[in-house]
């Protein structure tokens, strides 16, 4: 169920399309450490009486007007190839690699974040359809008991007034647990978004569960393992790094840049050959406004990551409760409940059936083994919210 689950639902897939994309602004963050080429070509048709520059869409080349030439040609031609590297770049390209890989840990963190809610809610909707599934066939069998008990209703009108209201609440009771059966497969439908009509059968121990684990060990796991947490965590990761980027702009770029040129009038016999070393320096008006505006987005990380961890020890400390609880709980009520099977087989051959008491003991033992079902479903869904 939970590989049907996670294979047609909807956010889990999102979620995996989101870590490929992640993944591949890594890999272009990496690129940024390579030179960069262009290869261009232009074949230029004109008409001008003074010298112009191309724009930069036509590698930005200069064509010479007819005052500045003995003829007037109308048509120019260039090849070329251009390559520019980083020598120094203040820190912003490992800066941009840095936060590229930042971002794809958040990324994996939130993956496992409707993973693990997708699973959960998987496991719930498929203990509380084994839940109705029993439920429904011990209704059903108490149901058949009486009807075989009062075949024929004895004993005056006040008693058949008792046993024929006591056999309806026995229907009801089948009634309803058909219909929690009905609701329980649409849920599991729901959580394994198949069509509501698809039709499947389950099956699953249903029996108690009992862990050992201690509250301390829980808290530590959770603090080491919860992807809540580790999202929170590279969450802090990427706005110190945002700061650090904000930073590096005081810092300047040195490109070296070079080109290879073949030009001409009506055939490619000029050649040009140049290599650049430039040094940039941005001054940005809102450098300061950056700086503060980062380091306020790192405090609210922060103050994010600590609010997370309040909450998960929250959740853990209350799974841990609810846990011990229903793992005693559960084996009271099915010591009770077997007790009261013992019995009713011991009444059923040794007894006779008439009068409402033991149409009142078949409900009683009906209550029983409905709380002790119940407290099954309770004590399997305890363990996996845990």
């Amino acid at each position: 169920a939970i590989r049907i689950g996670l294979e047609n639902n909807s956010d889990f897939l999102t979620a995996q399309q989101e870590i490929i994309i992640a993944e591949q602004k890594v890999n272009e963050a990496k690129f940024r450490y390579l030179p960069q080429f262009a290869l261009q070509g232009t074949a230029t048709w004109y008409d001008i009486d003074y010298p112009m520059v191309l724009p930069e869409s036509v590698a930005n080349r200069v064509l010479p007007g007819s005052a500045l030439t003995r003829t007037k040609d109308d048509q120019f031609f260039g090849v070329g190839i251009t390559a520019t590297q980083y020598l120094y770049s203040g820190g912003r390209i490992r800066g941009t690699l840095k936060m590229a890989r930042a971002n794809l840990k958040q990324t994996q963190s939130r993956y496992e974040i409707i993973k693990n809610a997708v699973v959960l809610d998987i496991k719930k909707s498929f203990y509380q359809l084994l839940y109705a599934q029993h439920y429904e066939k011990l209704t059903q069998e108490v149901l058949d008991k009486a009807h075989r008990w009062y075949a024929k209703t004895q004993g005056d009108t006040w008693t058949k007034i008792q046993i024929r209201a006591r056999l309806a609440q026995l229907q009801a009771k089948r009634n309803e647990a058909a219909l929690q059966v009905e609701d329980a497969r649409r849920r599991m439908l729901i959580s394994l978004n198949k069509e509501l009509n698809a039709s499947f059968s389950i099956r699953g121990d249903f029996s108690p569960v009992h862990t050992d684990w201690d509250l301390s060990h829980l808290n530590l796991w959770a603090t080491e393992f919860r992807p809540e947490l580790k999202s929170a965590i590279y969450a802090l990761e990427a706005d110190n790094i945002a700061i650090d980027l904000a930073l590096s702009k005081r810092y300047p770029d040195i490109i070296l840049n070079g080109s290879y040129e073949k030009l001409g009038v009506d055939d490619l016999e000029d050649t040009n050959k140049q290599i650049s070393l430039a040094v940039q320096l941005p001054i940005p008006y809102n450098f300061s406004e950056q700086i503060a505006q980062k380091k306020a987005q790192q405090r609210k990380s922060a103050l994010r990551r600590a609010a997370i961890e309040d909450k998960i020890r929250a959740q853990v400390a209350g799974g841990f409760a609810n846990m011990v609880f229903w793992q005693k709980e559960v084996l009271s009520r099915q010591e009770f409940y077997q007790e009261l099977q013992k019995l009713l087989e011991q009444a059923e051959k040794n007894s006779s059936k008439q009068g409402v008491a033991p149409l009142e003991a078949l409900l009683a033992y009906e209550q029983a083994a409905a709380d002790y079902l119940d407290a099954l479903r309770l004590n399997l869904s305890a363990k996996a919210e845990l």
